[in-house]
């Protein structure tokens, strides 16, 4: 039974690993800035997420709330014109504190992906 599990994982890896983007075509977030967990030493006055897909600009968005659950959000989303796959936030001046980003991507192939996480400003 083992051997079957160990076979059926190498293949799937297999399978995903020479198939074409179509079949693995989900906008995930590949990184931040700030970064994923981060702590920052002052205020960002902008947050940048790259996705691994080029997104949706009409159905993809952030949100960055302070402990209280108040948007600091300083207007919408909006997508990088040089960069497709990077969804940008300008963000009002943040104090001392956790702050929780929450996203929605649509990827142009129509799949939709979502996560949150946070990150910390050391002073304001």
């Amino acid at each position: 039974m083992i051997t079957v599990r160990i076979i059926a994982a190498a293949f799937a890896l297999a399978v995903l690993t020479v198939a074409p983007p179509a079949v693995r075509a989900h906008a995930f977030l590949d990184h931040s800035d700030p970064a994923v967990g981060s702590t920052v030493p002052t205020s960002p006055s902008e947050m940048h997420l790259w996705f691994t897909q080029e997104l949706e600009p009409a159905f993809s968005w952030v949100t960055i709330t302070d402990k209280s659950g108040a948007s600091v959000n300083d207007g919408p989303a909006t997508i990088d014109p040089s960069n497709k796959s990077e969804l940008d936030i300008k963000v009002k001046p943040l104090h001392a504190g956790t702050y929780t980003v929450k996203w929605h991507a649509l990827s142009v192939d129509t799949h939709t992906t979502e996560g949150d996480f946070t990150f910390q400003v050391k002073g304001g």
